[in-house]
């Protein structure tokens, strides 16, 4: 990942919320280790009966500037990794039994995948190949029989009996996702990348070829078991909005209660080198761009958790870590161009009218970890066909919903022009994710929308425990003023009638606001509703 500018701004925080600001959850996570389980990032996964199967990535970092030492062979992942994470256990197994040309993909980065009952499917993927002698994309898919591939690598048995691969060049792709709606498959996004990287470009050194696919590629896919076959369906062409790779696409329920995918940022947009900040969702007739929105957080490809509330018919994604170009420093958001490691942990939310808001979480990655990460899901709990899980389903109690294993860990912010190979490492710490459901209130701080007509204030900030709120209002109407503490506790409430147009003032009655306290000031209308952050310090 590069990026030519370094620009910082800050921008305060106040949003535009919905009824989504407290979806009756939060989120917590726990950290686990499994000894003997090295470090991994941007590979694949599978599961059965709680093991996961580890296919590709790299063992190390962020990869370098320097040609002979960015996505090096050393970093290649030769092994196939089985993982159960309730006995913290590991076992693994050598590519070498393999045939070559399935050994090579294998052992790839950036592949994509998914899993449908035993079959894992796995297409492209960027690494080195000795046959060719060069860094290439693989125009291959692979089948693997995950129960049987994870049994045999537990009991020493044979692998190459449940491995089946066909050559196709639609599927030499990186850096996409690989999803399915129905049954139809989608290929979302990527590139091909041809060679060896190089940030002079193309043309010098070594030199390489790039090309982002700028679709979504439909396909159904027939398996009997022995043979594999392709039908290719409608290809949607994009160079402007699909023009993405190292991105999230999450697979949703959307307010029809149709199946869907939405896929989130990703990188870069053509003529900058920055992140996208719009999404767009796909369903069984096609793409639509959102323009209305835009995600600060969480711009490359992390774990995602997805849940979805049938009651209230919202749908909900959880991004942990990662990179992005903004992050919440004190109550404030920054911009930074040069794209940085981040520890945020964010939810986006779709409501019942398909509008999406954005909500930083509380809860933070303890390190700037998480880029290249997945989030592997608990499979037993209930769950949708196409493994969203069911919140309303959740016991008002803390839930194992999953784990985020792996990634990139970074020691610094932004290291990619500094980068010797030593200031990242690909980590091997798993994380327990648990939704806990009480029917307490939950603080969830929203990013900025840039629509918050509110446009609530409150000075000064910090303060000794005197301030004056303000805000606006479009026409003239009632409003209502909350304050709550940091631990969810109403301070003070009011409302106040018969405002008029305009700029708008109110001033807490409250005197008993603690010196060193947080609280989170909210103002509603009728069709709208906005909070800041308010910080009390010593006179």
């Amino acid at each position: 990942m590069f990026l030519k500018t370094a620009f910082v701004a800050s921008l305060s925080l106040i949003g535009l919320l919905t009824s989504a600001q407290n979806p009756g959850f939060e989120i917590a996570i726990e950290p686990l280790n499994i000894t003997g389980l090295g470090g991994l990032q941007a590979y694949a996964f599978g599961q059965d009966n709680g093991k996961w199967l580890i296919v590709g990535g790299r063992l190390d970092g962020l990869h370098r500037r320097q040609p002979f030492a960015a996505f090096d062979i050393a970093g290649h992942n030769t092994q196939l990794i089985v993982v159960d994470p309730v006995s913290n256990q590991k076992w693994s197994a050598p590519l070498s039994s393999l045939p070559v040309s399935i050994q090579e993909q294998l052992q790839s980065t950036n592949m994509q995948f998914h899993q449908v009952g035993n079959r894992l499917y796995l297409t492209g993927g960027y690494g080195y190949s000795a046959t060719l002698g060069d860094h290439t994309t693989f125009a291959k898919l692979t089948a693997v029989d995950v129960p049987a591939t994870i049994n045999a690598i537990i009991q020493g048995g044979a692998l190459t009996p449940h491995f089946r691969q066909i050559a196709e060049p639609e599927f030499q792709v990186a850096g996409g996702h690989l999803s399915q709606i129905n049954q139809t498959f989608y290929l979302v996004g990527g590139n091909k990348f041809l060679g060896r990287y190089n940030p002079m470009g193309p043309n010098h050194g070594p030199g390489f070829i790039q090309e982002y696919t700028n679709q979504i590629r439909t396909f159904q896919l027939t398996d009997d078991g022995t043979n594999i076959s392709i039908v290719h369906l409608a290809q949607y062409t994009d160079s402007v909005q699909l023009h993405r790779r190292d991105f999230n696409v999450v697979q949703q329920i959307l307010p029809n209660g149709n199946e869907g995918i939405t896929a989130y940022s990703g990188v870069f947009q053509p003529g900058v080198n920055l992140p996208f900040l719009n999404s767009f969702t796909i369903d069984s007739t096609g793409y639509v761009v959102d323009h209305s929105f835009q995600q600060h957080y969480n711009h490359y490809h992390c774990g995602v958790l997805p849940l979805y509330s049938a009651i209230n018919n919202e749908m909900h994604s959880v991004f942990f870590g990662g990179i992005a170009q903004f992050y919440d420093s004190a109550g404030v958001l920054i911009q930074d161009d040069n794209v940085p490691f981040v520890k945020t942990i964010a939810r986006v939310t779709r409501n019942s009218a398909g509008v999406l808001s954005e909500h930083k979480l509380p809860v933070e990655m303890p390190n700037l970890l998480g880029a290249g990460a997945e989030f592997i899901p608990v499979t037993s709990l209930a769950h949708y066909p196409n493994e969203v899980i069911k919140l309303d389903d959740l016991p008002l109690d803390s839930t194992l919903v999953g784990y985020v294993y792996g990634g990139i860990s970074s020691a610094a912010e932004n290291i990619f022009f500094t980068n010797t190979g030593s200031e990242s490492s690909a980590s091997s710490q798993i994380f327990k994710v648990y939704v806990v459901k009480s029917a307490n209130f939950a603080i969830s701080e929203p990013s900025n929308e840039y629509a918050a007509s509110l446009n609530v204030r409150v000075s000064p900030n910090p303060n000794e425990g005197t301030f004056t709120v303000r805000f606006h209002l479009e026409t003239d109407r009632d409003a209502k003023i909350l304050i709550r503490s940091a631990d969810g506790k109403r301070v003070e409430q009011v409302e106040l009638f018969g405002l008029k147009k305009g700029e708008n003032a109110y001033r807490p009655l409250a005197k008993n606001f603690a010196v060193g306290g947080t609280y989170f000031v909210t103002v509603q209308t009728s069709g709208q509703e906005a909070t800041q952050k308010v910080v009390v310090e010593a006179k």
